[in-house]
């Protein structure tokens, strides 16, 4: 896995574990890889895996049952996409803004390139 400076390893960990619930590679209460097996999967040192899982089942995405493993919450999805769209309101969207306002792009222009987009998927 390549990994970016500008964020915590154990949270790019967490975010690709994300992508692969939503993307139904681990569904509602399937087991997902251990601690160990998730380290080799992305080459990592085991206690940031730790770490990745210790977050993950802080906000309830995974939960733990002891001696068996880690398994997928019910409801990850709806709590990843709530996570994210609440991430994406409050950081990312206002980079946007500003960009639109510095570029003087026009509203509109987005909104029309938006719908666009909307009727290809």
């Amino acid at each position: 896995m390549n990994f970016k400076e500008n964020k915590a390893i154990y949270l790019q960990i967490a975010d690709r574990i994300c992508d692969e619930i939503l993307l139904d590679r681990y569904k509602e209460d399937e087991r997902i890889p251990s601690v160990r097996e998730y380290a080799v999967i992305v080459e990592v040192n085991f206690n940031t895996v730790m770490r990745t899982f210790d977050y993950l089942q802080s906000v309830e995405v995974i939960y733990n049952k002891r001696g068996i493993g880690y398994f997928v919450a019910p409801d990850a999805k709806k709590r990843i996409r709530g996570m994210r769209k609440d991430v994406f309101l409050k950081e990312e969207l206002e980079a946007f803004f500003k960009q639109l306002y510095t570029l003087n792009i026009p509203i509109e222009e987005i909104v029309e390139m938006y719908k666009e987009y909307s009727k290809k998927q």
